[in-house]
């Protein structure tokens, strides 16, 4: 099967402060837009930000190895190079993370990259690298 792009549309309370935060901070090339929405493509796949002046970020957070992970969130598995860029990128803007980049399980089966953050709006977002891609589905430490 052939993996297709995904399509996500979600609410920003600021079209402006969108575009500059997906389009300047974290460099997604800028597709259709309106005075209603911008388009995004975000690493292939295509986000869509709809304008709610009234939206509202969700406070909601579950404990996993011990950090308090935002319910919900987006987001996308990246190489590791391009997860470091990423991540250089967003702490040389200055951006505000909930859980800061850092590498879970190192040295062990399923090792991974993590960070989460929030947009303008709220949105929180998680993006995260393997050092071994056929560990993303896995069930269970590797043997």
């Amino acid at each position: 099967m052939t993996l297709r792009p995904f399509h996500l549309a979600f609410p920003v309370h600021d079209l402006a402060a969108a575009r500059d935060f997906y389009g300047r901070v974290m460099g997604c090339a800028e597709g259709r837009s309106s005075d209603q929405w911008i388009d995004f493509d975000f690493y292939g796949h295509q986000i869509v930000t709809h304008l709610d002046p009234a939206a509202q970020p969700v406070a909601v957070e579950n404990a996993v190895d011990g950090h308090h992970v935002p319910v919900p969130h987006f987001g996308i598995v990246l190489t590791m190079a391009d997860w470091q860029s990423l991540a250089d990128r967003l702490t040389a803007a200055g951006t505000m993370f909930g859980i800061a980049p850092y590498i879970r399980f190192r040295g062990e089966p399923g090792e991974q990259a993590t960070m989460f953050f929030r947009d303008p709006s709220g949105n929180a977002l998680e993006f995260k690298a393997f050092a071994d891609d056929s560990m993303l589905f896995a069930t269970e430490k590797a043997a």
